[in-house]
């Protein structure tokens, strides 16, 4: 969201209850940024006006306009007009859309609830894409020749772990890909309820182990690892810092994607995987948001 917007946004959610106030920020082609302002109870206008005042200028606080809308049904009507996302063979979809979902697809149902991660998002589609590409690239691949191939199902087994799981969407789609167990965390207790509904939902509970956890500190990730595959889904600055516990938990030519970079971030992050050995296969970018997939060879390279 940018500044002007954002501390409207901030100084509005300070000074009124959560429940009572919801606010979305709109971009339109042209670059202008829209604030919409939703109300519970009718406002207080002249108030609103000078706080908006105070915090983004006299000029903004004239343009706000105030409209009374009629009761609706805000999530069924947006859902409506939301039908599956499809990236690859994978399917991600709101229980409205169940029915709707093609038959040589695998299904993700996803309720986003107060987490991030619905596949709508550049981000989450470049994580699937970046996975249906790697489970077909190790499917075609004769298992010698890497001792980070998928596994055959073996007890116990955890193949994948997804950092920063939201609605726990890669976790699953990992999950149902793969047919191995899979681990994920988030620091988030909301988005770890979530994403274990999500998962009892897509009938994957019994496979996919939620956490919650901060990092990759936890004694769960060393017990369940190494993984031949790890996502995180975040943000520069904890991409950046979970370079080095990230190497240490990654099987030998196992890759690592990750995402919730704008394009023009992907190259520092890229900066600090590369110097712990790792090596670039794959850069995507959808609508500015970046996906890296990147491989930790048997033998270190040194980085360039």
């Amino acid at each position: 969201m940018p500044r002007p917007a954002g501390k409207v946004a901030d100084a509005l959610t300070e000074s009124l209850a959560a429940d009572e106030i919801a606010a979305s920020a709109f971009e339109d082609a042209s670059g202008r940024w829209s604030l919409a302002i939703y109300f519970r109870d009718p406002p207080d206008a002249t108030a609103v006006r000078a706080l908006i005042a105070s915090v983004a200028g006299a000029p903004t606080a004239r343009a706000l306009r105030f409209e009374t809308l009629a009761p609706a049904d805000w999530v069924r009507d947006s859902l409506e007009g939301f039908g599956p996302v499809e990236a690859g063979r994978f399917a991600v979809h709101g229980a409205h859309a169940r029915a709707r979902v093609r038959g040589n697809r695998i299904g993700i149902e996803v309720e986003a609830g107060l987490a991030f991660g619905t596949g709508h998002h550049g981000t989450t589609r470049g994580c699937l894409l970046a996975l249906d590409r790697i489970v077909k690239a190790r499917r075609r691949r004769p298992a010698a020749r890497s001792a980070a191939a998928l596994p055959r199902k073996r007890e116990g087994r955890t193949t994948a772990l997804d950092v920063g799981t939201g609605t726990g969407v890669l976790a699953i789609a990992a999950t149902k890909a793969l047919r191995q167990r899979v681990l994920a965390s988030d620091v988030d207790a909301r988005a770890v309820a979530i994403a274990r509904e999500n998962a009892r939902i897509n009938r994957v509970g019994g496979a996919l182990e939620v956490i919650h956890a901060d990092g990759l500190r936890a004694a769960a990730f060393r017990a369940h690892g190494p993984y031949a595959l790890i996502f995180a889904n975040i943000l520069l600055d904890p991409l950046k810092a979970l370079a080095t516990p990230m190497t240490r938990l990654v099987a030998a030519n196992g890759h690592v994607v990750l995402s919730g970079l704008l394009a023009g971030q992907a190259g520092a992050a890229l900066a600090s995987y590369r110097a712990r050995g790792f090596v670039l296969v794959r850069r995507m970018t959808l609508e500015n948001w970046a996906t890296l997939t990147l491989v930790r060879p048997r033998t270190r390279r040194t980085a360039r």
